[in-house]
């Protein structure tokens, strides 16, 4: 069970890593249409799947409850979409780490366990 929840762990945290990278990008050619689209589809897509209603409420209310009346004050808000976004990156890498030595430390036990039977006569 654990090993399936770090495999979806894993999943999202790389979906994830696709979309800031897609966002950055965007953000950095002035693509307001696409980072619009990314924004409201996206955005509110993985959040939902990764289970961050908080965060897919954020991208729905950015243009459901107010839309944005100029370019700069819209790229504030996808800066902050972004960085919102980046927190949760974060978050896996820290928690998808923690797995990783925590299953290094298991192995080694195991080997170390295994290695002292075999060597007592």
């Amino acid at each position: 069970m654990l090993h399936c929840n770090m495999i979806k762990s894993i999943d999202t945290q790389l979906r994830l890593e696709d979309l800031l990278a897609d966002m950055h990008f965007a953000r950095k050619h002035d693509q307001l249409g696409r980072l619009a689209l990314l924004a409201y589809c996206e955005v509110k897509g993985w959040a939902r799947w990764a289970g961050k209603l908080d965060v897919a409420d954020t991208a729905l209310r950015m243009f459901s409850e107010n839309p944005c009346l100029s370019k700069e004050e819209f790229l504030t808000n996808i800066d902050k979409l972004i960085a919102l976004l980046a927190l949760h990156e974060h978050e896996y890498q820290r928690t998808n780490a923690c797995y990783a030595m925590t299953q290094i430390q298991l192995q080694s036990a195991s080997v170390g366990s295994l290695i002292g039977h075999i060597s007592k006569p």
